[in-house]
Order: C-alpha cells, then sequence, then structure tokens
C-alpha cells in the first residue's frame, strides 16, 4: 500500500524564495533510474526534509466529463545544499487497496504548461496512465522552488462502482547521500480530490 505524501511549507515563506521555471531544459540523462532509493539502502532510516511541496487550486471533489481543473504545484528545496540530478514528473491516479479497485488514471487527462511554448502539454505513459516527466531545471538551488502549471480531468466513461482515493500532482526526484552511498530521494507537492457524476 502506499502512503500519501502532503508536504507544506508557507505562503509567505515561499513568497521570498527564488524562482526557477519550470520550462527550463530537462535533463537528458537519466542517471537516477539506475541508483537505490535511500529509502531502501537505509532499511527506513532515511528521512528527506530537502524538497517541501506545496499545491494549490485541487478542489475537494471533481464532476467527470471535459471540463479542466487547473492548479498549482510547487517543490522548494529547504534545504543548504543544492541538489542535483533534479527531475520532474507529474501524475494522476489513484491509490488502490483492495482487490477488485481500479487506479482511475486510464479514464483522465493530465497536462502541464509549457511556458516556453506557451501551450498545454499532455502527460501520457506508455501503459496509458496519466502522467509523465515534466521539463524542468537540472539542479535545485537552496531556497530556490520550482513552480508547475498543470491541469486534470477524469473521463464520464469512469466506473463509480467504489470509493476512489484519487490525487494529482508533483514529484521532484533527485540523488542524495546516505552514509556515503549516493541513492535518490524525492519530494511532493500533491492534493486529493474524490470524483463524482455531474
Amino acid at each position: 500500500m502506499k502512503l500519501r505524501r502532503i508536504l507544506s511549507v508557507s505562503a509567505a515563506t515561499a513568497a521570498l524564495l527564488p524562482v526557477v521555471v519550470a520550462a527550463a531544459p530537462a535533463s537528458q540523462a537519466a542517471p537516477a533510474a539506475e541508483i537505490p532509493t535511500c529509502y531502501d539502502v537505509s532499511n527506513g532510516q532515511y528521512h528527506n526534509n530537502a524538497l517541501v511541496g506545496r499545491s494549490f487550486g485541487i478542489p475537494e471533489s471533481i464532476t467527470l466529463g471535459t471540463h479542466w481543473t487547473t492548479y498549482t504545484a510547487t517543490l522548494t528545496n529547504s534545504s543548504a545544499k543544492e541538489l542535483k540530478s533534479f527531475e520532474l514528473s507529474a501524475q494522476l491516479g489513484s491509490y488502490v487497496y483492495n482487490e477488485g479497485e481500479r487506479d482511475l488514471s486510464p479514464y483522465g487527462d493530465l497536462q502541464y504548461w509549457d511556458t516556453a511554448q506557451r501551450r498545454w502539454k499532455t502527460l501520457r505513459q506508455a501503459d496509458g496512465k496519466a502522467g509523465g516527466t515534466v521539463p524542468g531545471p537540472k539542479t535545485l538551488k537552496p531556497r530556490e522552488s520550482v513552480h508547475v502549471q498543470l491541469r486534470f480531468r477524469v473521463g464520464e466513461d469512469l466506473p463509480l462502482d467504489h470509493n476512489y482515493d484519487a490525487f494529482t500532482g508533483l514529484t521532484g526526484t533527485f540523488i542524495d547521500r546516505y552514509r556515503d552511498t549516493d541513492c535518490t530521494s524525492d519530494g511532493v507537492a500533491e492534493g486529493a480530490f474524490y470524483p463524482r457524476k455531474g
């Protein structure tokens, strides 16, 4: 079972932080893919306090259909060190706890606003789930923030035969060290919602 991580930082503090635009060139390499997570190498002893996330604009519930819900996700480096091999990804889905439940992700659409091209771009994984990599900076300096504007919707064809513990948000991943071992860590800015018929 996945545990939802909800992290927050005050708006007053965030307003004072430098900002990195998410449309900066994305990293061409993906070194983090071959590196174990810090949680795994530490047997659960590692705790990441570097990335603090918050999201604005995700309502408590959404109506199924073609209407888009737009929100902003922010990740802030609250540590004293620069975060390296930094990568962004966004996701739309629901937690599946019991047999017979389904993830709503394949029934949804998720897009991010490309500030360079000034248009919305769709995020879709190879397995059909809504989500994927978002262009962003390769590093994040201390007290620096990255902001991404996202929007999502869930189609009317989603079966409402069980309750969905749904979420959408932004994840930032970076390479850290735990006891002289390179490992990956992350932080999230996400919000929960419930789908309903119109």
